[in-house]
């Protein structure tokens, strides 16, 4: 049961007073191990209360593995099991991604119902959370570098632990009941398995876990509880999930994966957990002081940046729509003005379980400049999937070449015949994604200098979507383009010749025709530049007596389909426009003529106001985004549903990608520092930048010090936009 917030009393501290002290600490371009682990720990998450449900859980994981973790007034520990590919009969639905499991644990005589407080906290540093009365602890964490969970009991006292795997479905859920295998030997082991009558694409599909610990001896089948009583005990938990037409399989292979992490010892591999996320955290950082909500914004970066994680290195992206941390909902309603409220379980997300490109985007762009590189893997490894799939499609629908990805869809892919809908809406003429994919793909190659990606990724990908433009739609008189029918994304539905699509191509193609000899054949090279010329302009008109981008070509009477700004994506996330680029006025001009303005969710104000180099506004948007709890939710970056479902994670990574573009823009080899920074926020940071580039330095009172460039040579290309120091 989700409580109100005016029903519980609770305390969620980050230690602010440290956050404040930032700049105060020290002058040195570097900070020292020590310095940056406090500085990161400050941000550490703490309750002095346990919870009532699920809704007041913290999230943790391993990039594949994620749990909800919480405890009860009765000092029970709970917590829900989530994998990124623990995908139900059918993927699609409102609970196409489902929880594995839902485990509670037990400590009997019970420490924690005891005067003295019970203190949970999640350990940024470390990625453990640690639940503590007294004397008794147990630290729960997920094996960054093997899929297990571990839940470590230690006491001054002799202690028995009991671990029950609880319920976790209702009949709403209208999924199949796992499967709790009988007659286990001090283990309890469970799946979920896809049989008939499931979708073709997961048919067999078989996802479950293995729980054990040694002294710890099976109750009955979904328990299991200790021998005798010791100060310390370690329970662990295997997930596991492979393809499996017998369902009788499942368990030996589970246990033959168990049985690879428990060669490990503990230590050892607490230690390897640790420095992997060690290294994560070094990677890049942004820590803010002074002024208004710097502190409040500081937090959401850090722990949005540490939930992305928790779920980005997994067989699957991250899905915009709850990630892999949805809780209990007593209350949902994808649309309160038409359905009434009713309650859905653990397993439930609005939205269902198809990845939208445009929100699934939100969380990836940021991963660049926070130097994320191993979590982008799983979204280019679908989507080029996906690609390669629909390729058949296409040349059977249409008689040509080239692929696209569907704006909306499973993992697995699949695009509709348009030639059946004639009258499209929404996301049905919508092909924008593949165009974007490529640009993240582009930078992604930019960054990192990954030659590999670049030939077997990328150029497969942006020349199937080129083939496709270039093929599936008519020329004029003049040789021209011609986009028509095509979305302008959702907001203007088969438009002609949209400003996203016609963004998109103009941005890709002069980055591929720049791609190094010897990545692409010299017939798709020509095929490209032959195309260059044959693009049409962006569409420009003139509103208010100002010029400035339109959201298609020819008079501006179509319906509005949405509530968004297609003309901008020539801003964000195509760069045809901004600080630093040609006709900055129009882009201005095109800004304050927009109809939609605000922030949250899938907006993207903040990300496009920090690139047209409006501090005040982005400051604000980016503000908003960082500190938008979700009231029903006591984590404080479990962001509001906005438009999606909670927790939102378009509202976290917009933020996230809004704040960077406030410290740093770049343009080719040119770095701009503070091209949109508000005077009144201080900040460390480390971020990255093309060309394997990182920049590292400190802003005090509007002035950049302690200048890092790395390497050196890359220093020539820094600009600085705001002040600097003598």
């Amino acid at each position: 049961m989700i409580s109100s917030m005016t029903m519980r009393n609770l305390s969620v501290s980050c230690c602010m007073a440290a956050m404040l002290a930032t700049c105060s600490r020290t002058a040195e371009t570097q900070m020292s191990k020590i310095d940056f682990t406090r500085q990161l720990s400050s941000y550490d998450v703490v309750w002095n209360e346990p919870g009532t449900g699920s809704a007041d859980s913290m999230p943790l994981g391993n990039g594949d593995i994620g749990l909800n973790v919480w405890t009860e007034p009765n000092g029970d520990l709970l917590f829900y099991i989530g994998k990124t590919d623990a995908w139900s009969e059918h993927p699609r639905a409102e609970t196409g991604l489902m929880k594995v499991g839902l485990v509670r644990v037990s400590i009997s005589p019970n420490p924690y119902v005891v005067s003295k407080p019970l203190i949970q906290t999640l350990k940024l540093h470390e990625a453990e959370i640690e639940v503590q009365e007294a004397k008794t602890s147990l630290r729960i964490w997920v094996d960054a570098n093997r899929p297990v969970i571990h839940i470590e009991m230690n006491s001054d006292q002799p202690l028995k632990m009991k671990a029950e795997l609880t319920p976790w479905y209702t009949e709403a859920d209208k999924i199949g009941l796992p499967t709790v295998l009988q007659g286990q030997k001090d283990q309890v082991a469970w799946f979920h398995h896809n049989g008939r009558g499931s979708d073709p694409e997961v048919l067999n599909w078989t996802v479950g876990a293995v729980m054990k610990g040694n002294g710890l001896v099976n109750a009955n089948a979904m328990t299991l509880e200790s021998a005798q009583a010791a100060p310390a005990q370690v329970l662990s938990i295997y997930p596991f999930s492979a393809s499996e037409p017998d369902p009788n399989d499942w368990l030996p292979q589970a246990e033959k994966a168990a049985a690879l992490t428990d060669g490990v010892k503990l230590k050892k591999a607490f230690d390897a957990h640790v420095a992997w996320w060690d290294q994560f955290w070094h990677r890049s950082w942004i820590f803010l002081s002074g002024g208004a909500d710097a502190a409040e914004v500081t937090r959401g970066y850090v722990l949005q940046r540490f939930v992305t994680a928790c779920a980005g290195r997994g067989n699957y992206p991250v899905k915009f729509n709850g990630s892999l941390f949805v809780v209990d909902n007593p209350a949902e309603t994808s649309n309160p003005s038409k359905n009434p409220a009713h309650p859905v379980s653990a397993n439930y997300r609005a939205w269902g379980g198809q990845y939208w490109f445009q929100n699934t985007r939100a969380m990836y762009w940021p991963r660049l400049m926070a130097g994320d590189f191993d979590e982008m893997s799983p979204l280019f490894k679908m989507y080029a999937q996906e690609i390669k799939q629909n390729a058949p499609s296409v040349k059977e629908f249409y008689g040509h070449s080239g692929s696209y990805i569907a704006e909306t869809a499973a993992f697995y892919a699949t695009i509709q015949n348009l030639k059946l809908k004639p009258i499209g809406k929404f996301t049905d003429y919508y092909f924008t994604p593949v165009l974007e994919l490529s640009m993240m793909m582009l930078d992604y190659y930019d960054y990192t200098g990954d030659k590999t990606f670049a030939r077997q990724t990328l150029v497969p990908v942006a020349t199937a979507g080129l083939m496709f433009f270039d093929q599936h739609f008519p020329h004029d008189a003049q040789g021209k383009l011609v986009l028509d029918p095509d979305n302008s994304i959702e907001m203007y539905w088969m438009a002609h010749n949209p400003a996203p699509d016609i963004a998109g191509l103009h941005a890709i193609l002069p980055r591929l025709l720049a791609l190094p000899d010897g990545f692409v054949d010299e017939a798709t090279r020509n095929d490209w530049k032959r195309l260059s010329g044959e693009l049409p302009d962006l569409p420009q008109g003139m509103v208010k007596g100002m010029k400035v981008l339109l959201p298609y070509e020819g008079e501006q009477t179509m319906k509005l389909g949405n509530s968004e700004n297609p003309e901008l994506y020539a801003v964000y996330p195509f760069r045809l426009y901004g600080l630093g680029r040609p006709d900055l006025d129009v882009a201005l001009n095109t800004w304050k003529a927009r109809q939609f303005k605000g922030s949250g969710c899938w907006v993207q104000d903040p990300i496009q106001a920090a690139m047209l180099g409006l501090a005040d506004e982005a400051q604000k948007d980016v503000t908003f985004d960082l500190t938008r709890k979700d009231p029903r939710l006591k984590f404080p970056a479990f962001w509001e549903r906005g438009h999606d479902y909670m927790p939102d994670e378009d509202n976290g990574g917009n933020g996230e990608n809004g704040l960077q573009e406030m410290l740093m823009q770049t343009n080719g080899q040119k770095i701009s520092l503070l091209p949109a920074w508000p005077s009144n926020w201080n900040a460390e940071f480390k971020l990255h930048a093309p060309y394997e580039t990182t920049v590292e330095g400190r802003i005090v009172k509007g002035k950049l010090v302690d200048l890092k460039v790395t390497p050196e040579t890359r220093k020539s290309d820094v600009r600085i936009e705001g002040k600097t120091s003598d």
